[in-house]
């Protein structure tokens, strides 16, 4: 059963790559019309702006060009914005859908031995604490508070571990290398305890 879900996940993945590398270029395309349109480097006159303005703007376009002046943006960056999360979302998905394909992969493998069950735990626990680091990253980029309900939980999850590092590992300018470290830190454990479990 647990196989037979990874290689459906596997067939979902030869199929998505090309329709996302596809989307990805079609985005790219669009991008840089819908831009040279808004600098009027391609006349806004033209069958092909009028093209872009009803048919690309209000569907890719439109919907970050709104986000983009809510936060103090330009309109004309808007085109690249739109293409970044179409390149984004589409690396996400094939990257989550792969997450998965391994982790049914990893189950079928534990399903099979005594303490595979344990390894496969131990794994996924470094997994979610790696996750949560990259999150608190995430976060101090664009200024996720610590009570915030959308990051709350990888300050939880990593607190524990990255306060003590903080007192120990000076800072470099401004630049805190204490989350590097914690991330270097979790594959090293990791490889021991797995080291020790089999």
């Amino acid at each position: 059963m647990l196989e037979s879900v990874a290689n459906l996940l596997n067939t979902v993945l030869v199929l998505l790559r090309p329709v996302v590398f596809g989307a990805g270029l079609v985005a790219g395309v669009a991008a840089i019309t819908s831009w040279g349109v808004r600098t009027r480097r391609i006349s806004p006159f033209s069958p092909v702006a009028r093209f872009i303005r009803e048919k690309v703007d209000p569907v890719l376009v439109a919907p970050m060009e709104r986000k983009l002046l809510r936060a103090g943006g330009t309109p004309y960056a808007a085109p690249w914005w739109a293409l970044a999360a179409v390149v984004l979302g589409g690396l996400l998905l094939i990257s989550g859908i792969q997450f998965l394909r391994d982790q049914f992969v990893l189950m079928s493998y534990a399903s099979q031995s005594g303490a595979g069950i344990l390894m496969l735990a131990v794994k996924w626990t470094f997994s979610v604490l790696r996750i949560a680091l990259f999150a608190r990253v995430i976060a101090s980029w664009v200024g996720g508070s610590p009570y915030s309900k959308w990051w709350r939980w990888s300050f939880v999850l990593t607190e524990w571990f990255l306060a003590p590092l903080r007192n120990v590992i000076p800072t470099i300018g401004m630049i805190d290398i204490s989350v590097l470290v914690a991330y270097f830190g979790l594959g090293i454990l990791e490889s021991v305890v797995m080291g020790a479990l089999r």
